[in-house]
């Protein structure tokens, strides 16, 4: 049995169809709070044996059988969410309890860090344990995922109790189905996709940094079902433990971006550029890409779709049909 908090959100499902179609698992339990009143949607198409409430888990873990793993995405992933009271609940509290029930009964943990913990990327985006102490998160949401990672690595340096395998994956910018719910955290590409149809054109931030011209900020883009791919590595590779990157390893535009999903959709690129938004002013990263030379070295040798394949999937196979859910 796996067990996947955040289990409807996008990254859970996809996990969970990872599961469901390329391993030919069923034996899941999804675990969420569904408070979007779509997003019951991104579990249609999946078979899985259970789904549980987040504050019923704890009771069910010792009912539930042989756990394989659990796979905790469960999280407050807004950047923009200012109570630090329900990060420190959702995305630390809530953590720390999994851990230890994972390390008591020795099953492998496999949860979502995030690569908002690097900031600005002033000291870059390379995943050694070594350098975590000198990362500064712009956002209360990026911090709370820094402190459960500095938290998970001093439970691992002062030998404390420990699962027998441990591994949190910062994730770089994740695209593709089952996002809808997110609303203004879905991807730039969702974006793009919904204003193209409704406008015919498309906003992108203008570049309040020197260095940047408008629409020119990178990011690592990652098409979900390379990210879930990832993750399914671990689970078949117990032996290594860590923080690992999840991105591509290279940075790309949002112009770029912008402009694949226009030509999936078969029109002229036409962009516009809009002020930044108050409340993402000095929290806004302009440059990430993930080192994934530590990733490579677990043996994961796939490689990674292009930005211009998985926007062309995401859009043709899933926002343009009729039923858009994976």
């Amino acid at each position: 049995m796996i067990v996947i908090t955040g289990g409807a959100g996008m990254i859970g499902s996809m996990m969970a169809w990872h599961l469901n179609t390329v391993l030919q698992r069923d034996d899941i339990v999804i675990v969420d709070r569904i408070a979007h009143p779509e997003q019951w949607q991104n579990l249609c198409h999946r078979r899985y044996a259970n789904y549980l409430d987040k504050d019923e888990l704890l009771t069910w873990l010792p009912k539930i059988g042989k756990i394989d793993a659990i796979i905790h995405m469960g999280a407050i992933s807004a950047t923009t969410e200012r109570d630090f009271n329900k990060l420190v609940q959702d995305n630390i509290r809530y953590s720390q309890l999994l851990w230890t029930w994972c390390a008591e009964n020795e099953v492998p943990f496999l949860y979502a860090s995030s690569a908002a913990t690097y900031g600005g990327g002033e000291f870059g985006y390379d995943d050694e344990e070594s350098a975590i102490d000198q990362l500064r998160p712009l956002n209360g949401y990026g911090y709370s995922k820094q402190f459960f990672d500095q938290w998970v690595l001093r439970q691992s340096s002062e030998g404390l109790a420990t699962p027998p395998q441990w591994c949190g994956f910062k994730f770089f910018n994740v695209y593709g189905p089952n996002e809808y719910h997110k609303e203004r955290m879905a991807s730039v590409a969702f974006h793009t996709f919904n204003q193209v149809r409704e406008q015919g054109n498309v906003k992108l931030f203008k570049s309040h940094k020197p260095g940047f011209e408008d629409g020119m900020q990178l990011r690592d883009f990652i098409y979900v079902k390379d990210a879930v791919a990832v993750m399914a590595h671990f689970l078949e590779q117990p032996q290594h433990s860590g923080l690992f990157n999840i991105g591509t390893g290279e940075a790309r535009a949002f112009r770029d971006l912008a402009s694949a999903v226009m030509i999936s959709m078969g029109r002229e690129p036409s962009i516009e550029y809009i002020d930044m938004p108050q409340d993402l002013m000095g929290k806004y990263q302009y440059f990430t890409q993930a080192n994934i030379s530590k990733l490579r070295n677990t043996g994961y040798t796939a490689p990674f779709q292009t930005l211009e394949q998985g926007v062309q999937d995401y859009v043709q196979q899933y926002l343009m049909q009729t039923d858009p859910y994976c």
